[in-house]
Formats: C-alpha cells, structure tokens, sequence
C-alpha cells in the first residue's frame, strides 16, 4: 500500500521541512522566552504565527489534495488537515507554554500526513 514515490513527493518533502522548521521556531520561542524575555517579544509577533499558519495551509492544501488526485487515499490528507486544525486552535490560543505544545502536536501531525502521502503509490 506504501512504497517510496519518485520525485512528484517533492511538495510533500517541501512540506515536512516547513513543519520542521514550524517546529524549530516554536522551541526557539519557547527557550528564549525562557533565557531571554525581552528577545521573545519578536519572536511571538502574531504575524509570524499568522504568515506561517497561511503558509502552511496553502502548502497542505496543494500537497495533500494533489496526492488524492494521484493516488486516491483520503488518509494522508484527513490526517494533515487535522494537524492543520490543531495548528490553526493553537493560533487563537493566548501565548504561554500550551500554545507551543499545541503547536507542536498539530506539526508533527501534519508532518506525518504529509510523510503518507509521500510513500503512497497508485
């Protein structure tokens, strides 16, 4: 059912490492807010939640429904849209320690849908 696809994963790698990187600047936000307060103020700007968030689903959408189209499996993109929906009840959250553990969740859940629909094949 799962096999390694050739290159027409390449929105799904694209994706993962925007997850990846989601999650790098949750941990940094969290650790410096930790070391440095006043550093954290930049970091938790709400435009950097909000342009990644927009980024992400663009990317999810794109991704994961070109997947459907290619290889017919729901899965991949029920679970990427739930860590969307994660992501996104993260957002409107006020920003404490919650709010990245939210984050993180709905990260790695996406990354993991979008990892499926990379090794899903025809």
């Amino acid at each position: 059912m799962f096999a390694k696809v050739g290159s027409g994963g390449w929105m799904d790698r694209m994706a993962i490492a925007l997850s990846g990187l989601c999650l790098v600047h949750c941990l940094a936000t969290s650790v410096f807010l930790a070391v440095l307060a006043s550093a954290g103020g930049l970091l938790v700007a709400p435009i950097v939640h909000e342009v990644g968030l927009t980024l992400a689903i663009m990317l999810g959408v794109v991704a994961l429904g070109r997947g459907i189209s290619e290889h017919g499996f729901m899965m991949p993109s029920a679970v990427g849209g739930l860590g969307l929906g994660v992501m996104s009840g993260a957002l409107t959250m006020p920003h404490s320690g919650l709010e990245s553990v939210y984050t993180i969740i709905g990260v790695a859940i996406l990354a993991l849908g979008h990892d499926l629909n990379r090794r899903a094949v025809n």
